[in-house]
């Protein structure tokens, strides 16, 4: 299955605007996350389970507990502040 992943603001500057994902299988946004962070050390540090990342799924704000499916576009950010 294949999925595609965003990035917005500080995570776009270090991991680039998109990749694409292979999955074998279907997982949560969060474990998606937990694979990510464990492809390399730039993944590691700006995905890093201490950080405050938001999700989307298929420009839905989720949670990580939601399922993906072949064909979905999953966006991490990190979370806004106005002023």
């Amino acid at each position: 299955m294949k999925i595609t992943v965003r990035y917005f603001a500080a995570l776009r500057e270090a991991l680039g605007p998109r990749e694409t994902v292979e999955l074998d299988e279907a997982l949560t946004v969060g474990a998606l996350r937990d694979r990510l962070i464990a492809t390399d050390a730039a993944h590691a540090q700006a995905l890093a389970r201490g950080r405050a990342v938001r999700c989307a799924l298929d420009q839905d704000m989720c949670g990580e507990d939601a399922v993906l499916r072949d064909g979905a576009e999953v966006a991490f950010f990190p979370p806004v502040t106005g002023g």
